[in-house]
């Protein structure tokens, strides 16, 4: 299967347990790897049978603006199950960063993959 990936999707969100990251929405970096059959796109070049990109992203930012969660691990579930359903996707890896978790850090998170039946 071929994949579409998206690298580093900078989003704001607010998440955390604790009260001091109640208050200010946090950047998330997100790494999206997205099963998905390019060969009709490739064939026909046509951006119609193509997994657009630019609009995932655009919803996941979104998404993310509005949302509240404690956990990465809620945001992540919910998020693959978003795109599960509104861009048909039926594997999805998603890996989530979050820069300013823990002090002289790069940053922690989680990675999660989800399999869908097909739609």
């Amino acid at each position: 299967m071929d994949q579409v990936y998206i690298q580093a999707l900078k989003v704001e969100t607010l998440i955390g347990v604790y009260e001091f990251e109640r208050s200010d929405r946090q950047t998330l970096l997100l790494d999206l790897e997205l099963d998905f059959d390019c060969r009709p796109a490739a064939e026909s070049d046509d951006i119609q049978l193509a997994l657009d990109y630019d609009a995932l992203s655009r919803r996941v930012r979104e998404w993310a603006l509005v949302q509240t969660f404690e956990l990465i691990e809620t945001f992540a579930e919910q998020l693959c199950q978003l795109l599960h359903e509104e861009f048909s996707l039926a594997r999805i890896q998603l890996v989530i960063n979050k820069p300013a978790a823990v002090a002289d850090c790069a940053a922690v998170g989680i990675k999660i993959i989800r399999e869908f039946g097909r739609n």
